[in-house]
C-alpha cells in the first residue's frame, strides 16, 4: 500500500516537507542519491513492505497485519512530529476524515491482496488517483487516457479465468478511498503544517483498524515475530519511503513525481512474483502496462506546475 501522502494540484500523490527532526536528518544522509533513484527507492519499499504484510495474514490475517501496521506508523510518527492536541473543530474534522479513510484505504486493500495478487491489486487501486487526475481535467486527452486505463483494468480482471470478484471489489473499494484520500490530503495540508496533521491523522486511522485486528487475529498481534514483521512494515510502508520521497520533492518537480510513482502496479508485481511466487499471466502483464502508460499519459498532459 501507499504511504502517507499528500496531493498536488492535478492530483499525483507528493510529501510535505518538514522543518526538521529525524526526518532532515534521513534526508541529508540521501543527498547524494539522484532525485528518480529516490522515488523509485520509496515505491520498491512500499510494495515490498505489501508482500512481507501478506505473509503475516497466515497468523494475523488481513485486519491484524494492517493494524501493526497502522499502529506502528503512528507511533513512530508521533515520536517523530509530537503533534499538539489543540486544534480547532474544523481542523480535528479534517484530521479524523483523514485518518479514517487513510484507515479504510489500508484495510480493503490488504483484503483485495488477500484474494488477488498483489500486482493485480495495485493495478485496479490506481484507478482511484488516476480518476482524480483525469477528472480534474476537460482535454480529450485526458479522455483517452481513462479509457486505456479501464481497458488494462478489464483486460486484467477477465484474462485466463480473471480474479477473484470478492479480491477486485475490495480493490475498487481502495481505489475510492485512495480517491478521497488524495482530496482530503489538499485539506489536511491547508490546515496543519509540516507533519503533525499527519501523525494525528494516522491515529485516527490505526484506531479504524484497530477492532478489525482485535477480532480477527486477537493475542496472535502480541507474538514476538508478528510484532516484529509488523514494526518492518510500518517502516517500509510509510517512514522509509516518506522518507525518501520527501528528499525527492526538493529536488524534482511534482509532474515527473507523478510519472515515477506510475510505475507503482509494475513494481507491485514485480514484488509480488519475488516475494510472494505470484506471477501474472502475459496478458495481464499487458493490463499492467495499459495502466502505468495511462497513468504516465495523464501526468505528462496536466498543466505546468505552478
Amino acid at each position: 500500500m501507499v504511504p502517507v501522502v499528500m496531493a498536488t494540484a492535478h492530483g499525483t500523490p507528493r510529501r510535505r516537507h518538514p522543518a526538521g527532526g529525524p526526518p532532515a536528518l534521513a534526508s541529508r544522509a540521501f543527498r547524494a542519491i539522484p532525485p528518480p533513484a529516490l522515488v523509485l527507492l520509496g515505491v520498491i519499499t512500499v510494495q515490498v513492505g505489501a508482500a512481507v504484510a501478506k505473509r503475516l495474514f497466515a497468523v494475523a490475517g488481513p485486519g491484524g497485519a494492517v493494524t501493526l501496521r497502522l499502529v506502528f506508523a503512528a507511533l513512530i510518527l508521533v515520536l517523530i512530529w509530537r503533534p499538539s492536541l489543540r486544534l480547532d473543530p474544523r481542523t480535528y474534522a479534517v484530521v479524523a476524515g483523514y485518518g479514517l479513510v487513510l484507515g479504510a484505504m489500508n484495510l480493503t486493500f490488504y483484503h483485495a491482496i488477500e484474494h488477488i495478487p498483489l500486482g493485480a491489486a495495485v493495478t485496479i487501486e490506481f484507478l482511484g488517483p488516476l480518476a482524480v487526475a483525469v477528472l480534474g481535467s476537460r482535454r480529450w486527452l485526458d479522455g483517452l487516457w481513462a479509457l486505456l486505463a479501464a481497458a488494462g483494468v478489464v483486460l486484467l480482471t477477465r484474462a485466463e479465468g480473471g480474479l477473484s470478484l470478492v479480491g477486485v471489489g475490495f480493490a475498487l473499494a481502495a481505489a475510492v478511498c485512495w480517491a478521497g484520500y488524495i482530496l482530503l490530503a489538499a485539506k489536511l495540508g491547508d490546515r496543519t503544517s509540516d507533519g503533525r496533521g499527519l501523525a494525528l491523522a494516522m491515529v485516527f486511522g490505526a484506531l479504524l483498524a484497530l477492532p478489525f485486528g482485535v477480532g480477527q487475529a486477537g493475542a496472535a498481534m502480541l507474538q514476538p515475530s508478528v510484532l516484529i514483521a509488523g514494526v518492518a512494515v510500518a517502516l517500509l510502508s510509510s517512514v522509509i519511503p516518506y522518507s525518501l520521497e520527501l528528499e525527492a520533492l526538493r529536488k524534482i518537480p511534482p509532474r515527473v513525481f507523478g510519472i515515477l510513482m506510475s510505475l507503482e502496479p509494475a513494481v507491485a508485481a514485480l514484488a509480488g512474483l519475488v516475494v510472494l511466487h505470484e506471477a501474472l499471466r502475459p496478458t495481464q502483464w499487458i493490463a499492467v502496462c495499459c495502466v502505468v502508460l495511462a497513468s504516465v499519459g495523464a501526468t505528462r498532459s496536466a498543466r505546468p506546475d505552478v
